[in-house]
C-alpha cells in the first residue's frame, strides 16, 4: 500500500510564496543600501589598493 502525505490545502504553498517573497525584498534592499552606503559615505579620495610602506 502506497501512504499519501496529509494534504494542508492551499495555505502552506501561499505561505511560502510570501516568506520567499518577503526574503528577497530584504535582500534586494540590502544591497541597495549598501551600495549607496559605499557610494555616499567614501572618504574625499578612494582608496587605493596598493599597500603604503612607511620609511
Amino acid at each position: 500500500m502506497t501512504q499519501k502525505p496529509p494534504t494542508r490545502g492551499a495555505a502552506a504553498p501561499r505561505f511560502r510564496s510570501i516568506v520567499t517573497t518577503i526574503l528577497m525584498v530584504m535582500l534586494t534592499v540590502m544591497i541597495i543600501r549598501d551600495i549607496f552606503a559605499r557610494r555616499w559615505s567614501s572618504p574625499g579620495r578612494a582608496a587605493s589598493d596598493v599597500t603604503h610602506h612607511l620609511p
